[in-house]
Order: structure tokens, then C-alpha cells, then sequence
């Protein structure tokens, strides 16, 4: 666990500290560090990026790009998609559900050549009345 604990850069003394003392970003760390300790053959990170400090959020990123199995990520987070996603599958409005193979840009790149002029347009939600 040391060697894992070493790759979120905890060295030497701070492998052997309370957890609890730790910032909270440290704290985040030292929780990626015991996922990757586990090896899973699947990760689901639910908008993993919030409330990161930076080197937590490096940490995170270069967790994802070296990771040996399936990493699924939920974000809103167009710049760390951008940077970590291999394939896209977004939900867009009106319960279409698009795939696109490559990163965020390239799903942005795409959306545009589908939708030309309105992908910029701002658009309003319409929420359908359950059937009963």
C-alpha cells in the first residue's frame, strides 16, 4: 500500500500519519490511492472532480489515464472529459442519447456537424407528464 500511497505523493512519514489530520484534498488522495491499492476491474466516479484542489485533481487525472481496467466517469467537468475520456456517451435533450468514440472536443466537434447552427443555440428543457 506504501507504493500506492507514494503514487498520490505521500513519501516516507506521511504513509504512517492519521488520515484524519489530513487536508481534505489530501484526504481525497489517500482515498484514490486505496482504490488503485484494490485493483477493481471497474470504476464509477460520480462527478469526480468537485471540490478537488489542484494536486488532488492531477492525481486523479493521471489515476484514470494509467488505470488498467474500465473507468466510467459522470462530469459535467468539460475540461477534465476533455483531458481523461476515450468514448463519450452523452444525454442530450429530448432523450437522445448520443455515442461518439474520442474525447469531449471531439464529441462537441460532432454535436456541432449534427445540429449545425442550433448546437450553439441555448436551449430550455421540456419535461414530459409521467403517464399514471
Amino acid at each position: 500500500i506504501r507504493d500506492s500511497l507514494g503514487g498520490y505523493g505521500f513519501h516516507g512519514d506521511q504513509a504512517l500519519a492519521v488520515v484524519g489530520t489530513f487536508s481534505g484534498g489530501e484526504q481525497a488522495r489517500v482515498a484514490l490511492a486505496l482504490v488503485a491499492w484494490q485493483r477493481p476491474n471497474l470504476l464509477l466516479l460520480d462527478e469526480p472532480t468537485n471540490d478537488l484542489d489542484v494536486d488532488t485533481l492531477r492525481a486523479l487525472e493521471e489515476a484514470i489515464l494509467n488505470y488498467a481496467g474500465c473507468v466510467v466517469v459522470i462530469s459535467h467537468d468539460r475540461w477534465f472529459l476533455d483531458r481523461v475520456a476515450t468514448h463519450i456517451l452523452a444525454f442530450e435533450g429530448d432523450g437522445y442519447v448520443h455515442w461518439c468514440e474520442g474525447n469531449f472536443q471531439t464529441y462537441e466537434e460532432q454535436r456541432r456537424e449534427r445540429l449545425g447552427i442550433a448546437a450553439d443555440e441555448p436551449h430550455r428543457f421540456r419535461y414530459k407528464k409521467l403517464r399514471q
